[in-house]
């Protein structure tokens, strides 16, 4: 791509979705991602971390990466390197890369100074800092300072992943809990459309499987996080009557970002469009989000008006979608709120793929992006998977059947957090 072009983009170019790159439970690459997300195969299983049992917590399902292959995912890599990262840059620097390879785009065919990252974890290398701060008098966590350093600051996958790719624009790392992965995308979109970036890496990573984040949740009471034993792949129950609460889930995804025009130049194949990101602040309560429906409906109106499309036009909506009583209702509750004059059987479909890959908190909203996007390229629904018995008050169509062939053109990605957080994505067949 030529770095001398005019850097004022045209307004009325989309925003296009050419990459995807996954380092996830079970899924090593974008094929693996949309085989487990179209057919509803979870990639929660048994908990393998002895610390939980030692701990007495009564968590027993979560959506674990495992061991990290260092050598067959970031070949280039110096073992050297490679030994002073912990999974969280690692697996976030095969995500980058991988996003680029996807796109079919090689080092430096982009500008460097045209190339950004924007990446989103809500609490950055926790389980390094826990490992760290229990250590015992006769371990040395500092062992190598540059170690230290590099596996502490919750920006180093960003920046490392920028080292290993060339980008030298924007690289910066978001923490606004469950919402940080649109907003990585929204400040994506942002320098996209102003002509401060040619392409824009925007993803998420996050490894919150640790007794210290558990014991958060639980302390919200029942139904937060899921005490589910027996059957670890059905512990996520979204929009049912015996949902139990989410599971914990790890890794690390990154979305490769560009302009239509640009990937139609170099013939690009392109996943969807972004039509466009709102986020709002409630500014009301810490840890509860609107039950009415209003504030949802009203984000999601807004956006779609922005794109000049209607809520009537909404094909799927892929929601937040966490197997939490207030979540589950509150979603739903919206879509009524949006479209007022349809009868429940009328109102669009509405799934969610954490039965797939758990809670992922600051990744959340990238997996939704990239599994709505796949939808749309795919002209196929994601079934919400280990949806049996529909809440009376989340009862309507939830695609709990299966993969259900369509013909969608308009969906929209819903993510909330805790601190009165919304946000809604928009999304276009291409």
């Amino acid at each position: 791509m030529d770095s001398s072009r005019d850097p004022s983009p045209d307004p009325s170019d989309p925003v296009v979705l050419t990459g995807i790159g996954c380092v996830l439970p079970g899924t090593p690459d974008v094929h693996a991602f949309w085989n487990h997300v179209s057919t509803g195969t979870s990639q929660v299983s048994r908990l393998e971390k002895p610390a939980f049992a030692a701990a007495g917590l009564p968590v027993h399902a979560a959506a674990q990466l495992g061991s990290f292959d260092t050598a067959s995912r970031l070949p280039d890599l110096a073992p050297a390197h490679a030994a002073k990262y912990n999974r969280d840059i690692l697996a976030t620097m095969a995500a980058v890369g991988d996003a680029l390879a996807d796109a079919g785009i090689a080092r430096g065919q982009i500008a460097p100074e045209r190339l950004s990252i924007v990446q989103s974890s809500s609490r950055g290398p926790l389980s390094w800092w826990a490992e760290t701060i229990t250590a015992g008098p006769e371990q040395d966590p500092y062992a190598g300072k540059a170690t230290a350093m590099f596996r502490g600051l919750a920006g180093c996958p960003a920046t490392l992943a920028a080292i290993a790719v060339g980008a030298k624009g924007l690289v910066t790392t978001v923490s606004s809990a469950c919402v940080g992965g649109h907003h990585a995308i929204g400040l994506a979109l942002r320098e996209l459309r102003s002509g401060s970036a040619d392409v824009v890496l925007a993803g998420g990573h996050e490894f919150p499987i640790t007794p210290q984040v558990a014991r958060c949740y639980l302390g919200l009471g029942d139904g937060v996080l899921s005490p589910e034993r027996d059957d670890p792949a059905t512990a996520v129950r979204p929009y049912d009557r015996d949902r139990r609460g989410f599971a914990l889930g790890e890794g690390a995804m990154t979305l490769c970002l560009e302009r239509e025009s640009s990937a139609r130049e170099r013939g690009a194949r392109i996943y969807a469009r972004v039509l466009g990101h709102r986020a709002l602040n409630e500014a009301h309560h810490a840890t509860s989000m609107d039950l009415v429906g209003d504030v949802t409906a009203s984000v999601v109106s807004g956006v779609l008006d922005d794109a000049g499309r209607k809520p009537e036009e909404i094909g799927y909506v892929c929601g937040h979608g966490t197997a939490t009583r207030y979540n589950d209702l509150a979603e739903s509750r919206a879509l009524r709120r949006l479209l007022p004059h349809h009868d429940d059987a009328d109102l669009p479909p509405h799934g969610s793929n954490k039965p797939i890959y758990g809670h992922t908190f600051g990744m959340a909203g990238i997996i939704n992006v990239a599994a709505t996007s796949l939808m749309l390229h795919h002209q196929r629904l994601a079934p919400t998977a280990n949806h049996r018995t529909p809440d009376p008050e989340c009862d309507h169509d939830h695609v709990a059947e299966g993969p259900r062939d369509t013909e969608l053109d308009l969906a929209v990605s819903l993510s909330f957090a805790f601190g009165s957080q919304t946000s809604v994505m928009a999304l276009e067949h291409a």
